[in-house]
């Protein structure tokens, strides 16, 4: 029997150690989520949207533990509260809305005959959940697809192992169907076997690319849908007229927050000339306020990477960069707990940045960011595009109609203006390019978790 063993990045102690499920034990939980599925479908929509509101209130009240729980598996402070917050959001909008979204079409009358699309649930969902944000990421398919109809399968990320048995917890609290929602343990084999069985009507998976690429080959030809969100390289563009104050602020935040290790955090900025010098000098002297210690700590800004080969993948990108000409403007030595072979890593600002260097073009999911000067809004987007992923990119200028036009031309799932890193439920989050396929909430979110069912009823 193989483990899941989840050690902690603060100081390599063991969290938890967790046994996969046997094939026997997986047949179970095919066999449980069937028979609950359909009981679950003649539940009204309301209700089935109700007891997700009654499976937050449970997650709320275990919120204490479980943000200590996320700095001890994958280190994020926890003066941030843990992610109950956006959580929350996005249950209740999607509770919200669910009556609407899922309510048949109905198309213009037609004498002598009743005409509608039902939006029938797609039939048992996995969740592959990633490390990074494991409550948020699977919370965007587990409750819609709950509500729509379906049953749901959980893997969560081995770093974060624990947060499975949360999302486990509370669904149990509320007195769902059993079988309905299950929480389990797989190794990578494991979820590989699964889909490649066929047994599995659609995936979600939130990672990297390569693991997005193992996804599809796992599922071929099993006709699995597959949503798909994966690696990002989002870009900011500072424009000539920007507040730069406010800029700077948001944008530091979006590049460090939670280590830099954020799906559609901004990892590459483009400055306007004009205004390239203020910029840099305001977001060097703001990073250097941060606070790299234990994240148990309140005081604590930054806590470890994840896992010390994720933060050597940074180390090379910043490494390579100042051997191409970048410049540093961080001196680790003011962070005390940056050290070689260690999660634990300074964050650090480079300029003289082009995208001959790794750090400009590649995923670094670290505490780097890069700057670069532009001259016109036409360069920015031109280095903007210059990418394999498209996940998100933000656009900071007092002109709204400017940056609707630039963000028009961006190749990118998300445009912000004057902020980033936000999930806004009403809208879709999507990507495009190698960041994926697919989208989650909003109404469309109902609609990649159903199937359409066309009745055509003559009247004789």
């Amino acid at each position: 029997m193989s483990e899941v063993i989840c050690i902690s990045p603060i100081d390599g102690r063991e969290v938890a150690r967790r046994p996969t499920a046997t094939a026997a034990e997986i047949e179970r939980a095919l066999e449980a989520a069937h028979a609950a599925r359909r009981e679950w479908v003649r539940v009204p929509i309301k209700e089935r949207a109700a007891l997700m509101l009654r499976f937050l209130e449970a997650m709320r009240a275990m919120n204490a533990d479980v943000t200590r729980e996320l700095a001890l598996q994958m280190g994020r402070p926890v003066r941030y509260g843990g992610e109950i917050n956006s959580f929350s959001e996005r249950v209740t909008y999607m509770a919200s809305i669910a009556e609407e979204a899922l309510a048949p079409i109905v198309p213009e009358p037609k004498a002598g005959f009743k005409r509608y699309i039902r939006r029938d649930p797609l039939g048992l969902v996995l969740v592959i959940a990633p490390w990074n944000y494991p409550y948020l990421t699977a919370v965007n398919t587990v409750v819609p697809g709950l509500i729509a109809g379906n049953a749901v399968l959980l893997k969560a990320a081995s770093q974060t192992i624990l947060t499975g048995e949360r999302f486990q917890q509370a669904f149990d609290q509320v007195g769902l169907p059993k079988g309905l929602f299950q929480n389990l343990v797989l190794s990578h084999e494991d979820a590989a076997r699964l889909l490649s069985s066929g047994a599995v009507d659609h995936v979600t998976f939130t990672g990297s690319v390569a693991g997005g690429r193992a996804i599809e080959r796992a599922a071929a030809g099993t006709f699995t849908s597959i949503a798909l969100e994966l690696g990002g390289k989002d870009p900011a563009y500072v424009r000539a007229d920007a507040k730069l104050d406010h800029a700077i602020e948001n944008l530091v935040d979006g590049a460090f927050f939670n280590s830099g290790q954020s799906c559609c955090g901004v990892e590459r900025i483009y400055v306007h000339e004009s205004v390239y010098d203020r910029f840099v000098e305001g977001f060097v002297e703001l990073t250097k306020q941060y606070v790299l210690d234990d994240p148990l700590d309140e005081r604590t800004t930054l806590g470890p990477m994840a896992a010390t080969r994720f933060a050597d993948v940074v180390r090379g990108q910043i490494a390579e960069a100042v051997a191409k000409g970048a410049r540093a403007h961080i001196d680790p030595a003011a962070f005390p707990r940056n050290k070689e072979g260690t999660p634990w890593l300074a964050p650090q600002v480079l300029t003289n940045v082009d995208h001959a260097m790794q750090v400009m073009v590649e995923e670094s999911f670290g505490p780097v960011v890069g700057i670069m000067k532009v001259s016109s809004d036409e360069e920015a987007i031109r280095l903007m595009n210059d990418s394999p992923y498209g996940l998100t990119a933000s656009i900071w200028t007092t002109d709204l109609a400017a940056a609707e036009a630039i963000g028009a031309q961006i190749e990118t799932g998300t445009v912000y203006m004057n902020r980033c890193d936000y999930l806004d439920p009403a809208l879709a989050w999507t990507g495009v390019k190698d960041t994926g396929r697919g989208a989650s909430l909003s109404r469309i979110g109902y609609e990649m978790l159903t199937r359409p069912k066309s009745f055509h009823l003559r009247e004789v």
